[in-house]
Protein backbone atom coordinates (compact mmCIF):
# COMPACT_ATOMS: atom_id res chain seq x y z
CA UNK A 1 0.00 0.00 0.00
CA UNK A 2 1.53 3.33 -1.06
CA UNK A 3 1.39 6.54 0.94
CA UNK A 4 -1.44 8.18 -0.99
CA UNK A 5 -3.69 5.14 -0.69
CA UNK A 6 -2.89 4.84 3.01
CA UNK A 7 -3.85 8.47 3.58
CA UNK A 8 -7.11 8.02 1.67
CA UNK A 9 -7.87 4.88 3.65
CA UNK A 10 -7.18 6.69 6.91
CA UNK A 11 -10.28 8.82 6.49
CA UNK A 12 -12.40 5.76 5.72
CA UNK A 13 -10.95 3.94 8.73
CA UNK A 14 -11.76 6.85 10.97
CA UNK A 15 -15.33 6.98 9.80
CA UNK A 16 -15.65 3.23 10.36
CA UNK A 17 -14.39 3.28 13.92
CA UNK A 18 -16.14 6.50 14.86
CA UNK A 19 -19.28 4.39 15.12
CA UNK A 20 -17.78 2.66 18.17
CA UNK A 21 -18.19 5.76 20.31
CA UNK A 22 -21.46 6.63 22.00
CA UNK A 23 -22.30 10.32 22.48
CA UNK A 24 -20.73 11.83 25.57
CA UNK A 25 -23.30 13.24 28.00
CA UNK A 26 -22.84 16.70 29.44
CA UNK A 27 -21.59 16.66 33.01
CA UNK A 28 -22.21 19.20 35.74
CA UNK A 29 -18.77 20.20 36.98
CA UNK A 30 -17.17 22.02 39.87
CA UNK A 31 -13.73 23.41 39.11
CA UNK A 32 -10.96 23.99 41.62
CA UNK A 33 -7.42 25.26 41.33
CA UNK A 34 -4.90 22.45 41.29
CA UNK A 35 -1.99 22.18 43.67
CA UNK A 36 1.33 23.33 42.16
CA UNK A 37 2.63 19.84 41.40
CA UNK A 38 5.04 19.34 38.50
CA UNK A 39 6.54 16.36 36.70
CA UNK A 40 10.28 16.22 36.08
CA UNK A 41 9.92 17.73 32.60
CA UNK A 42 7.72 20.59 33.80
CA UNK A 43 4.29 19.09 33.08
CA UNK A 44 1.71 20.40 35.53
CA UNK A 45 -1.98 20.28 36.32
CA UNK A 46 -3.78 23.33 34.98
CA UNK A 47 -7.21 22.46 36.34
CA UNK A 48 -9.02 19.96 38.53
CA UNK A 49 -12.71 19.40 37.81
CA UNK A 50 -15.02 17.28 39.93
CA UNK A 51 -17.42 15.65 37.47
CA UNK A 52 -19.27 13.17 39.66
CA UNK A 53 -19.03 11.03 42.78
CA UNK A 54 -15.38 9.92 43.10
CA UNK A 55 -14.64 11.30 39.60
CA UNK A 56 -12.06 14.04 39.07
CA UNK A 57 -10.74 15.27 35.72
CA UNK A 58 -7.25 16.71 35.47
CA UNK A 59 -6.22 19.03 32.65
CA UNK A 60 -2.46 18.73 32.20
CA UNK A 61 -0.12 21.06 30.37
CA UNK A 62 2.16 18.53 28.69
CA UNK A 63 5.57 19.22 27.14
CA UNK A 64 5.44 15.69 25.72
CA UNK A 65 2.36 16.58 23.70
CA UNK A 66 2.98 20.28 23.20
CA UNK A 67 -0.55 21.02 24.39
CA UNK A 68 -2.99 20.20 27.18
CA UNK A 69 -4.63 16.81 27.64
CA UNK A 70 -7.08 15.35 30.13
CA UNK A 71 -6.98 12.49 32.60
CA UNK A 72 -10.00 11.14 34.48
CA UNK A 73 -9.45 9.76 37.99
CA UNK A 74 -11.84 7.37 39.69
CA UNK A 75 -10.79 7.92 43.28
CA UNK A 76 -10.79 5.38 46.14
CA UNK A 77 -12.65 5.68 49.41
CA UNK A 78 -10.97 8.20 51.69
CA UNK A 79 -9.17 9.95 48.84
CA UNK A 80 -10.72 13.37 49.46
CA UNK A 81 -9.45 13.29 53.05
CA UNK A 82 -5.99 12.03 52.04
CA UNK A 83 -2.95 13.17 53.96
CA UNK A 84 0.55 13.62 52.71
CA UNK A 85 2.03 10.16 52.27
CA UNK A 86 -1.25 8.33 51.67
CA UNK A 87 -0.89 5.97 48.72
CA UNK A 88 -3.23 3.66 46.82
CA UNK A 89 -2.60 0.96 44.21
CA UNK A 90 -3.22 2.19 40.68
CA UNK A 91 -5.12 0.71 37.75
CA UNK A 92 -4.58 2.44 34.41
CA UNK A 93 -7.50 1.98 32.00
CA UNK A 94 -6.62 2.79 28.39
CA UNK A 95 -9.18 3.72 25.73
CA UNK A 96 -9.46 2.55 22.14
CA UNK A 97 -9.08 4.16 18.76
CA UNK A 98 -11.30 7.09 17.87
CA UNK A 99 -12.40 7.57 21.48
CA UNK A 100 -11.24 9.48 24.55
CA UNK A 101 -10.49 9.44 28.26
CA UNK A 102 -14.26 9.65 28.90
CA UNK A 103 -15.01 6.28 27.38
CA UNK A 104 -14.60 3.89 30.31
CA UNK A 105 -16.95 5.80 32.61
CA UNK A 106 -19.32 6.58 29.73
CA UNK A 107 -19.67 3.05 28.38
CA UNK A 108 -19.08 0.69 31.34
CA UNK A 109 -20.00 0.31 34.99
CA UNK A 110 -16.42 0.86 36.16
CA UNK A 111 -17.42 3.69 38.50
CA UNK A 112 -19.79 1.41 40.43
CA UNK A 113 -17.60 -1.69 40.81
CA UNK A 114 -17.27 -2.22 44.59
CA UNK A 115 -13.89 -3.95 44.31
CA UNK A 116 -12.36 -0.78 42.83
CA UNK A 117 -13.10 1.35 45.87
CA UNK A 118 -9.59 0.59 47.20
CA UNK A 119 -7.87 1.54 43.94
CA UNK A 120 -7.02 4.80 42.18
CA UNK A 121 -8.19 4.27 38.59
CA UNK A 122 -6.36 6.49 36.07
CA UNK A 123 -8.00 6.93 32.65
CA UNK A 124 -5.78 9.15 30.47
CA UNK A 125 -6.38 10.77 27.12
CA UNK A 126 -4.42 9.00 24.38
CA UNK A 127 -5.50 10.81 21.24
CA UNK A 128 -8.08 9.46 18.84
CA UNK A 129 -5.23 7.47 17.28
CA UNK A 130 -2.15 8.13 19.40
CA UNK A 131 -1.27 4.43 19.61
CA UNK A 132 0.39 4.73 23.00
CA UNK A 133 3.71 5.68 21.44
CA UNK A 134 6.19 8.49 21.14
CA UNK A 135 5.84 9.20 17.44
CA UNK A 136 8.91 8.62 15.27
CA UNK A 137 8.20 11.54 12.91
CA UNK A 138 10.72 10.49 10.30
CA UNK A 139 13.44 10.14 12.93
CA UNK A 140 12.95 13.65 14.33
CA UNK A 141 10.94 12.58 17.36
CA UNK A 142 8.99 15.33 19.08
CA UNK A 143 5.24 15.53 19.57
CA UNK A 144 3.01 13.70 20.10
CA UNK A 145 4.86 11.61 22.68
CA UNK A 146 2.05 9.63 24.27
CA UNK A 147 4.21 7.07 26.05
CA UNK A 148 6.15 9.86 27.73
CA UNK A 149 2.93 11.65 28.63
CA UNK A 150 1.43 8.55 30.26
CA UNK A 151 4.39 6.85 31.88
CA UNK A 152 6.37 9.89 32.99
CA UNK A 153 4.16 12.94 33.18
CA UNK A 154 0.84 11.41 34.28
CA UNK A 155 2.57 8.86 36.50
CA UNK A 156 4.73 11.46 38.24
CA UNK A 157 1.89 13.96 38.69
CA UNK A 158 -0.50 11.37 40.14
CA UNK A 159 2.23 10.04 42.43
CA UNK A 160 3.30 13.49 43.62
CA UNK A 161 -0.10 15.04 44.10
CA UNK A 162 -2.95 12.54 43.91
CA UNK A 163 -2.09 9.51 46.02
CA UNK A 164 -0.87 7.09 43.36
CA UNK A 165 1.38 4.40 44.81
CA UNK A 166 4.05 2.14 43.30
CA UNK A 167 1.76 -0.86 42.77
CA UNK A 168 0.41 -0.55 39.22
CA UNK A 169 -1.66 -2.57 36.76
CA UNK A 170 -2.83 -1.61 33.28
CA UNK A 171 -5.73 -2.71 31.09
CA UNK A 172 -7.18 -1.51 27.81
CA UNK A 173 -9.41 -2.27 24.86
CA UNK A 174 -8.54 -2.41 21.15
CA UNK A 175 -5.83 0.26 20.66
CA UNK A 176 -5.68 0.43 24.46
CA UNK A 177 -5.17 -3.33 24.69
CA UNK A 178 -2.13 -2.81 22.52
CA UNK A 179 -1.05 -0.02 24.86
CA UNK A 180 -1.43 -2.18 27.95
CA UNK A 181 0.80 -5.02 26.74
CA UNK A 182 3.23 -2.78 24.85
CA UNK A 183 3.72 -0.50 27.86
CA UNK A 184 4.21 -3.44 30.22
CA UNK A 185 6.74 -5.07 27.88
CA UNK A 186 8.65 -1.89 27.06
CA UNK A 187 8.88 -0.95 30.75
CA UNK A 188 9.55 -4.17 32.69
CA UNK A 189 8.70 -3.84 36.36
CA UNK A 190 6.48 -0.77 36.00
CA UNK A 191 3.25 -2.81 35.92
CA UNK A 192 2.53 -5.90 37.98
CA UNK A 193 -0.26 -6.96 35.63
CA UNK A 194 -1.60 -6.15 32.19
CA UNK A 195 -4.91 -7.02 30.53
CA UNK A 196 -6.03 -6.66 26.92
CA UNK A 197 -9.60 -6.80 25.63
CA UNK A 198 -9.81 -7.20 21.83
CA UNK A 199 -6.35 -5.69 21.70
CA UNK A 200 -4.28 -4.99 18.60
CA UNK A 201 -1.47 -7.22 19.84
CA UNK A 202 0.55 -7.91 16.70
CA UNK A 203 0.36 -4.82 14.45
CA UNK A 204 3.40 -5.81 12.39
CA UNK A 205 1.55 -8.97 11.29
CA UNK A 206 -1.17 -6.84 9.67
CA UNK A 207 0.76 -3.65 8.97
CA UNK A 208 -1.00 -2.76 5.72
CA UNK A 209 -4.35 -2.98 7.50
CA UNK A 210 -3.35 -0.86 10.49
CA UNK A 211 -1.51 1.92 8.68
CA UNK A 212 -4.74 3.74 7.75
CA UNK A 213 -5.81 3.76 11.41
CA UNK A 214 -2.57 5.50 12.38
CA UNK A 215 -3.63 8.48 10.27
CA UNK A 216 -7.01 8.85 11.99
CA UNK A 217 -6.16 12.31 13.40
CA UNK A 218 -4.88 13.69 10.10
CA UNK A 219 -1.23 12.93 10.78
CA UNK A 220 0.94 11.03 8.30
CA UNK A 221 0.49 7.38 9.39
CA UNK A 222 4.15 6.70 8.57
CA UNK A 223 5.13 9.20 11.26
CA UNK A 224 4.13 6.74 13.99
CA UNK A 225 6.73 4.00 13.50
CA UNK A 226 7.83 4.58 9.92
CA UNK A 227 7.50 2.13 7.05
CA UNK A 228 6.87 -1.44 8.26
CA UNK A 229 9.63 -2.74 5.99
CA UNK A 230 12.25 0.00 6.15
CA UNK A 231 11.62 0.65 9.86
CA UNK A 232 10.67 -2.88 10.86
CA UNK A 233 12.92 -2.61 13.91
CA UNK A 234 10.83 0.30 15.25
CA UNK A 235 7.57 -1.57 14.64
CA UNK A 236 8.93 -4.65 16.39
CA UNK A 237 10.11 -2.54 19.34
CA UNK A 238 6.45 -1.72 20.08
CA UNK A 239 4.80 -4.99 19.02
CA UNK A 240 3.88 -7.31 21.95
CA UNK A 241 4.55 -10.39 19.81
CA UNK A 242 8.17 -9.37 19.42
CA UNK A 243 8.43 -8.25 23.06
CA UNK A 244 7.05 -11.48 24.53
CA UNK A 245 10.15 -12.37 26.57
CA UNK A 246 9.94 -9.03 28.35
CA UNK A 247 6.56 -10.00 29.84
CA UNK A 248 7.85 -12.97 31.83
CA UNK A 249 7.34 -11.29 35.19
CA UNK A 250 3.98 -9.64 34.47
CA UNK A 251 0.61 -11.23 35.24
CA UNK A 252 -1.33 -11.26 31.96
CA UNK A 253 -4.93 -11.55 30.76
CA UNK A 254 -5.88 -11.56 27.07
CA UNK A 255 -9.44 -11.77 25.72
CA UNK A 256 -11.13 -11.49 22.34
CA UNK A 257 -14.06 -12.77 20.35
CA UNK A 258 -13.66 -14.30 16.92
CA UNK A 259 -16.05 -12.01 15.04
CA UNK A 260 -18.53 -14.74 14.14
CA UNK A 261 -22.28 -14.47 14.57
CA UNK A 262 -24.11 -15.61 17.66
CA UNK A 263 -22.52 -13.46 20.35
CA UNK A 264 -24.74 -12.79 23.39
CA UNK A 265 -24.60 -8.99 22.98
CA UNK A 266 -25.08 -8.81 19.20
CA UNK A 267 -27.99 -8.64 16.81
CA UNK A 268 -28.79 -11.97 15.15
CA UNK A 269 -26.41 -12.70 12.30
CA UNK A 270 -23.98 -9.88 13.19
CA UNK A 271 -20.36 -10.61 12.28
CA UNK A 272 -17.24 -8.48 12.62
CA UNK A 273 -14.19 -8.79 10.36
CA UNK A 274 -12.19 -6.40 12.58
CA UNK A 275 -12.65 -8.61 15.63
CA UNK A 276 -11.81 -11.67 13.53
CA UNK A 277 -8.49 -10.14 12.46
CA UNK A 278 -7.70 -9.07 16.02
CA UNK A 279 -8.54 -12.57 17.24
CA UNK A 280 -5.88 -14.07 14.99
CA UNK A 281 -3.33 -11.59 16.30
CA UNK A 282 -4.29 -12.51 19.85
CA UNK A 283 -3.90 -16.23 19.15
CA UNK A 284 -0.45 -15.63 17.66
CA UNK A 285 0.69 -13.56 20.63
CA UNK A 286 -0.60 -16.03 23.22
CA UNK A 287 1.17 -18.87 21.39
CA UNK A 288 4.37 -16.82 21.34
CA UNK A 289 4.10 -15.95 25.03
CA UNK A 290 3.65 -19.59 25.99
CA UNK A 291 6.50 -20.59 23.67
CA UNK A 292 8.89 -18.39 25.65
CA UNK A 293 7.55 -19.57 28.99
CA UNK A 294 5.19 -16.74 29.93
CA UNK A 295 2.13 -17.71 31.95
CA UNK A 296 -1.06 -16.06 30.71
CA UNK A 297 -4.77 -16.19 31.44
CA UNK A 298 -7.00 -16.05 28.36
CA UNK A 299 -10.67 -15.77 27.50
CA UNK A 300 -11.21 -16.55 23.84
CA UNK A 301 -14.97 -16.52 24.06
CA UNK A 302 -15.90 -17.30 20.46
CA UNK A 303 -18.76 -15.40 18.76
CA UNK A 304 -18.71 -11.68 19.45
CA UNK A 305 -18.08 -8.29 17.89
CA UNK A 306 -15.71 -5.41 18.60
CA UNK A 307 -18.01 -3.64 21.04
CA UNK A 308 -18.43 -2.31 24.56
CA UNK A 309 -20.65 -4.97 26.15
CA UNK A 310 -17.86 -7.52 25.69
CA UNK A 311 -15.18 -5.17 27.02
CA UNK A 312 -17.19 -4.42 30.14
CA UNK A 313 -17.67 -8.15 30.73
CA UNK A 314 -13.98 -8.85 30.18
CA UNK A 315 -12.95 -6.10 32.61
CA UNK A 316 -14.95 -7.94 35.27
CA UNK A 317 -13.37 -11.25 34.28
CA UNK A 318 -9.87 -9.76 34.43
CA UNK A 319 -10.39 -8.03 37.78
CA UNK A 320 -9.42 -10.96 40.02
CA UNK A 321 -6.01 -11.18 38.35
CA UNK A 322 -5.52 -7.40 38.32
CA UNK A 323 -6.53 -6.97 41.97
CA UNK A 324 -4.44 -9.92 43.12
CA UNK A 325 -1.43 -8.33 41.43
CA UNK A 326 -2.19 -5.01 43.15
CA UNK A 327 -2.49 -6.74 46.51
CA UNK A 328 -5.85 -5.21 47.43
CA UNK A 329 -7.26 -8.43 48.86
CA UNK A 330 -10.31 -7.98 46.61
CA UNK A 331 -9.42 -10.55 43.96
CA UNK A 332 -10.87 -13.44 45.94
CA UNK A 333 -14.05 -11.43 46.54
CA UNK A 334 -14.55 -11.00 42.80
CA UNK A 335 -14.04 -14.72 42.23
CA UNK A 336 -16.62 -15.50 44.92
CA UNK A 337 -19.16 -13.04 43.51
CA UNK A 338 -18.89 -14.58 40.06
CA UNK A 339 -19.66 -18.10 41.23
Amino acid sequence: MNRSSVLRAALAAGLLLAGLSAPTPALAATTATAAPVRAADGAYVVRETTVGPRLVDLTIQSPALGTTANVRLLTPDGWEQRRRGDRWPVLYLLHGCCDSYLSWTRSTDVASIPELRDVLVVMPEAGAAGWYSDWWNGGRGGTPAWETFHLREVRQLTERGYGAGPKRAVAGLSMGGFGALSYAARNPGMFRAAASFSGVLHPLRDASFWLPFFGRTGLDPYDLWGDPVAQQRIWAAHDPYHLAKRLRHTALFVASGDGTAGGPFDQPGATDSLEALIHQENLDVVDRLREVGVSIETDFYGPGTHSWPYWQRELHRALPMLLDALGTGRGAAVHSAER
